[in-house]
């Protein structure tokens, strides 16, 4: 950095932290950092809260509102569309998607039209419409836009996406509370909760806590097992499924005698 680029941000940091302070804050918090699905794991309720700290302590007029989003981790995926040929379902056309959400939860404290326009939804990925899939296929724009229409309506009905209006709680404008659920196919990886401070139609603030959702027990030995032996772990896996086969024949003709 040259003395001069130096002296500029000197002049300009109290300029900065001024503006800075000039803006309400978010500090958030989370339930759980750390989420385990063992055998036994049925899904979870993940709480969001937190509070809005405004530049000395001036409150606005009109209420804030908050909404919250929890998603993660994102991997490409092959959606196919059936067609019934001859009297058969076969696979037809098909899109790519380089970049799918496992998981993508949004709460708010009013619905999302009302709350900021199609833009500033759009930048901050603010509910399903406004997921950026990244299509990778050079399909037409109204294909890819029925593709990623059936991509989030199949996630819906899994559970796996969830979009919910009014259910952020915000108690004397200053604290917030949200709760989301986690399902119990949800994928195992790194998540963000991202919290969102909206104004007068613009978010002037954003806070994200980092979650790990991971496997615990046994099914996190066969899991670390799969990746680190694979060979080892499909020919323990074959050799499994024949002895699991054979008893189940020798138990059947020892009934039948």
């Amino acid at each position: 950095m040259t003395r001069l680029g130096a002296w500029l941000i000197l002049a300009l940091a109290p300029l900065l932290l001024a503006a800075s302070a000039d803006k309400p804050r978010l500090v958030p918090d989370v339930s759980q950092r750390e989420i385990s699905i063992a055998y036994s794991f049925t899904g979870a309720e993940l709480l969001l809260f937190g509070a809005i700290l405004y530049p000395d302590g001036r409150m606005p007029d009109k209420a804030p509102d908050i909404v919250v989003v929890l998603k993660g981790p994102s991997d490409p995926m092959l959606l196919r569309e059936k067609a019934k040929v001859l009297g058969m379902w076969v696979n037809a056309e098909s899109a790519r998607f380089r970049s799918v959400p496992g998981f993508y939860a949004i709460a708010s404290s009013r619905p999302l039209k009302t709350l900021v326009d199609e833009r500033t939804a759009a930048i901050y990925e603010l509910g399903l419409a406004n997921l950026q899939l990244s299509p990778s296929s050079g399909a037409l724009p109204e294909d890819q836009a029925r593709f990623q229409a059936g991509l989030v309506d199949l996630m819906r009905r899994r559970g796996l996406f969830d979009e919910q209006s009014g259910s952020v709680e915000i108690t004397d404008r200053v604290l917030y509370r949200a709760r989301l659920s986690i399902p119990a196919r949800v994928p195992v990886g790194a998540y963000t909760a991202e919290t969102f401070l909206i104004q007068n139609g613009r978010v002037v603030a954003v806070a994200v806590r980092d979650i790990v959702i991971d496997k615990s027990g046994f099914e996190r030995f066969v899991a670390n097992s799969a990746q680190r032996w694979p060979f080892s772990y499909g020919l323990v896996a074959v050799l499994l499924s024949l002895l699991f086969g054979w008893a189940a024949s020798a138990g059947f003709q020892r009934m039948r005698r």
